[in-house]
C-alpha cells in the first residue's frame, strides 16, 4: 500500500546495528567519553548523596532536582558528538545550564507524566516513559519547543518505535550485568555506550518521522 511505501523509505535499524554504530562514534574517544560519565557520576550521584547524608534528608534530592539539566546534557553530548565526531569534553556536561528553565521544566514534567501513569498501573507508566524518551534530543534540535511541545514530538516520534526501543535496551541486559560484578566501574564504559546507541536510535526515528512529515502523512 501507499502508506508501507511511505514508511519504508527510511528503516530504523536493528539493535546489533544501532550497537555497532555506537562503537564506531566511540571509537578512539573512549577516553573522553569515560571521563565525561565519570564526572556525571560524580556530580549526580556522590555529590547529593554526601550532601544529603552530613545535612538532613531532602536536600540531596533538591540538589538532583537543581543539577537535571546535567542529565539532559549527558544525553545529547553524546547526539552532538556523533554528529560532530569531535572529542568528548566535560564541559559539555554543563551546557544545560544554559537553558536552563526550558530543559528542567520540561525534564521535571516527563518525570511527572511518568511517574502520573505508573500510579494507575506499572506497565502503562513504563510504555509512557518509552513514549517520552526522545524528548531530550527533541529539545535539543527545536529550540522553539519546550515543555508538553516536546513531550507530543516525542510521543508522536516513538509511535510504533516503543517496542524497538525496549528490545535496544535488552541487548544492553549483559553490560548491566557487568556492571553490577565490578560494583558499578562498568558504569564509565556501560553508560557511553548505551547513550551513544540511544542517540544512534533518535536518529533514525527523526529521520522517518521527517521523511513521513515530507510525505505528508
Amino acid at each position: 500500500s501507499d502508506s508501507f511505501i511511505k514508511k519504508s523509505i527510511i528503516m530504523v535499524r536493528s539493535a546489533s546495528e544501532m550497537r555497532a554504530a555506537a562503537r564506531a562514534s566511540l571509537s578512539g574517544k573512549w577516553g573522553g567519553a569515560v571521563m565525561v560519565t565519570l564526572v556525571y557520576l560524580a556530580v549526580m550521584g556522590v555529590l547529593p548523596a554526601g550532601i544529603d547524608l552530613k545535612v538532613y534528608d531532602g536536600v540531596g534530592s533538591i540538589i538532583q532536582l537543581v543539577l537535571m539539566p546535567l542529565g539532559w546534557s549527558m544525553s545529547v553530548l553524546f547526539l552532538d558528538n556523533l554528529r560532530s565526531g569531535d572529542e568528548y569534553k566535560v564541559g559539555q556536561l554543563f551546557e544545560g545550564f544554559r537553558d536552563y528553565t526550558r530543559v528542567a521544566g520540561t525534564m521535571i514534567l516527563t518525570g511527572i507524566y511518568t511517574f502520573l501513569w505508573t500510579l494507575l498501573l506499572i506497565v502503562p507508566g513504563i510504555i509512557k516513559s518509552f513514549s517520552y524518551a526522545m524528548t531530550a534530543f527533541v529539545l535539543r534540535d527545536n529550540p522553539e519547543l519546550k515543555f508538553n511541545g516536546a513531550i507530543e514530538k516525542s510521543m508522536k516520534m516513538m509511535d510504533g518505535h516503543k517496542f524497538d526501543l525496549f528490545y535496544l535496551y535488552l541487548t544492553f541486559i549483559g553490560w548491566g550485568l557487568l556492571c553490577i560484578l565490578t560494583l558499578g566501574i562498568g558504569l564509565l564504559w556501560f553508560v557511553p555506550y548505551m547513550q551513544s546507541a540511544l542517540a544512534h536510535f533518535y536518529e533514525d526515528v527523526k529521520a522517518e518521522y521527517e521523511a513521513a512529515q515530507a510525505q505528508g502523512e
